[in-house]
């Protein structure tokens, strides 16, 4: 299944396939998933999937990668989930890796060590088999190809939201009434961190929704993923 055939489902079409995913992730990975909470709307989105998954409470550890220059408002968010929806949440920095490199001075690098090298320290250190992430098909040339279930060299990749567009991740924070991290009323349509982020030109599901990314980053997006990025 791709893009093209999940294009015309209806939000609560997308709903059901996502919690599919998570279930079938819950049942395979029993004890060993974790998943991702950048603070961001995505994420955030995949995040009260699970929260729903569970009857109403996240049902596996949370990670989140600080990198030590994310937004603040984006830090104060994920805190506030935290708190409220009563998470497990682990917060992991690749501090020794920090030691090596120049903060957003060389962006392949900068990613590699703080962001895919810290997933992949996570992985091993909380012996997790598998790992959600909120990546979608529509968002990022390198990802129009990925799979709900993506084998990693030492872990299982789960993507439960491949088939959401950017206007369906909005739908669904109003239909749900969820809270969100305050940039996004801002004028940014993407979260990264932010020396690397700038707010869009355009407005939501106009044009390229991580064209405020750093678009070095962006070029190489393919490479980085195979490194382990999400």
């Amino acid at each position: 299944m791709g893009s093209a055939d999940t294009k015309n489902w209806t939000l609560e079409q997308k709903e059901e396939k996502s919690l599919e995913i998570i279930g079938e992730a819950l049942q395979r990975f029993d004890g060993k998933l974790a998943t991702t909470f950048t603070g961001g709307k995505d994420s955030l989105v995949m995040l009260h999937l699970f929260k729903r998954a569970g009857d109403g409470k996240v049902p596996v550890p949370v990670l989140n990668l600080d990198t030590t220059v994310k937004f603040k408002e984006a830090l104060d968010f994920r805190d506030r989930i935290a708190r409220d929806w009563g998470l497990d949440l682990i917060i992991t920095t690749n501090t020794e890796g920090l030691k090596t490199i120049k903060l957003a001075e060389d962006h392949e690098q900068c990613c590699l060590v703080m962001k895919a090298e810290a997933i992949n320290m996570a992985v091993e250190e909380h012996g997790w088999t598998a790992l959600a992430t909120a990546v979608r098909w529509d968002e990022q040339p390198a990802r129009i190809n990925e799979e709900y279930f993506s084998e990693r060299p030492e872990h299982t990749r789960v993507q439960p939201i491949l088939h959401f567009s950017e206007l369906d991740i909005w739908a669904y924070i109003e239909k749900y009434d969820l809270p969100y991290c305050e940039l996004y009323d801002q004028g940014y349509r993407s979260l990264g961190c932010k020396p690397c982020t700038q707010k869009s030109t355009r407005p939501r599901g106009d044009g390229p929704e991580r064209e405020g990314r750093s678009q070095e980053k962006e070029e190489i997006m393919g490479q980085l993923r195979d490194l382990g990025y999400f």
